[in-house]
């Protein structure tokens, strides 16, 4: 064994992590204060790996645009007022990462990580024995209306998308569209992919994890600082350690500041709805409705309608408004999807330049951090378990200046 790890989170990160350092052979532990339950983010989203998403979303059009998409005006952004201490701040720091250098400088980092994002999953999905988890056949972006279509495709257009590429719906796709949600336009990206089931993805990682020689358990996990490295315990027992991996998502912040990082992360929290009771055709990719903003995702056992924005604490109580105009959505554009509903809402680890934390602490020399992946933690994992694995063995991969914890404390020179 190179040594004894011990990472903090279960989440998608986490245990994508704790599979690449198994595997190069670490004695790996995997602490999940979560390890029974649904309720992270890595287990309720689209499934999408949504390699176009290269542009942060810290930028001044999207700044611009926040008033109209309001929840109290029929959008997806809700700022609630009850939680101004969390979302008012991270407002600020948005505003300050979306000036046009720091906004290219944070495009070309996550392009430089989106490129290798498919790739990484084809690995790791073959290594698992498990390849049926990974569909590679895109995603639709769809439009309500023909003006709505136009303006939404221009757009789409002039963006930086990377690696990804789009085509116009063909016939039979816009007849398709047309008959599940009433779409007068859309645009297919043809070399996007998606996760067929996330319940199945956790169950085959952490089975990897476990067959190269890992254990994962439950338990609340805390750092402290003692003579320049980091110390973990858990639920008041000390953990031994060489090394130790912060992957704790929206948590993190609360993890790391014994350690005296200051992370300003919010949790960015989503609502879903599922449903086993659907006529949503086989094997159609995730499907956008931008203008509605919300996607729907067909699972092997469900169908999936996601929406919202509701930057805060993640562990302020869920508000059913959310869910009451999902299932509004729904029946306004004609779906076919039906109750019973499943609700869930889970926290996006975000920070203010919608860029992820990866790295290695430079106050704790025996600690690595990798979180913060806002909307892009199932498309970014298995490249950012590569990263990780590398910075254990002492072999960086890529630079990681504009990853670093530690640009909010300096300002951000990326």
């Amino acid at each position: 064994m190179t040594g004894r790890v011990t990472i903090i989170g279960g989440g998608v990160v986490g245990l994508c992590s704790g599979l690449a350092l198994a595997r190069d052979r670490w004695n790996v532990r995997i602490v999940d204060a979560g390890h029974d339950d649904d309720a992270a983010a890595s287990w309720g989203n689209a499934g999408h790996i949504a390699i176009e998403q290269v542009a942060p979303l810290a930028s001044w059009p999207m700044i611009r645009s926040a008033p109209g998409r309001l929840f109290v005006r029929g959008g997806a952004l809700a700022l609630p007022p009850r939680q101004i201490g969390w979302w008012l701040p991270f407002a600020l720091r948005m505003a300050h990462a979306a000036a046009p250098a720091r906004f290219a400088g944070g495009r070309d980092a996550l392009k430089t990580l989106m490129a290798e994002a498919v790739p990484a999953w084809r690995a790791l999905v073959a290594g698992l024995g498990a390849t049926d988890l990974l569909r590679e056949d895109g995603h639709f972006v769809a439009w309500g209306d023909p003006a709505t279509a136009a303006h939404g495709r221009a757009g789409w257009a002039a963006a930086d998308t990377g690696t990804a590429r789009f085509r116009d719906a063909d016939v039979d796709e816009r007849a398709l569209l047309r008959r599940i949600g009433g779409a007068a336009g859309a645009i297919r990206f043809e070399n996007s992919a998606q996760v067929t089931d996330l319940r199945r993805l956790r169950a085959a990682l952490r089975a990897g994890i476990v067959a190269a020689g890992g254990t994962i358990t439950g338990g609340r996990a805390s750092l402290a600082l003692e003579d320049g490295r980091a110390i973990v315990t858990v639920d008041g027992e000390r953990v031994e350690s060489e090394r130790v991996l912060v992957a704790g998502g929206a948590r993190s912040g609360g993890l790391l500041a014994p350690i005296g990082h200051r992370v300003p992360i919010v949790g960015e929290r989503g609502y879903h709805l599922r449903s086993a009771d659907h006529d949503w055709p086989a094997g159609l990719p995730p499907v956008a409705f931008e203008d509605r903003s919300l996607i729907v995702t067909r699972y092997d056992d469900c169908v999936q309608v996601a929406s919202f924005v509701e930057p805060g604490d993640p562990d302020a109580p869920p508000d059913p408004a959310k869910w009451a105009r999902l299932e509004a959505r729904i029946a306004e554009l004609g779906l076919p999807i039906r109750a019973p509903f499943t609700r869930w809402m889970g926290a996006r680890p975000t920070l203010p330049d919608y860029r992820p934390a990866i790295g290695l602490s430079r106050r704790a020399g025996n600690l690595a951090y990798a979180f913060g992946h806002q909307h892009l933690g199932l498309t970014l994992a298995p490249t950012t378990a590569q990263i990780v694995a590398a910075l254990m063995a002492g072999r960086p991969t890529i630079p990681l200046a504009a990853f670093d914890v530690e640009r909010f404390a300096r300002g951000d020179r990326a």
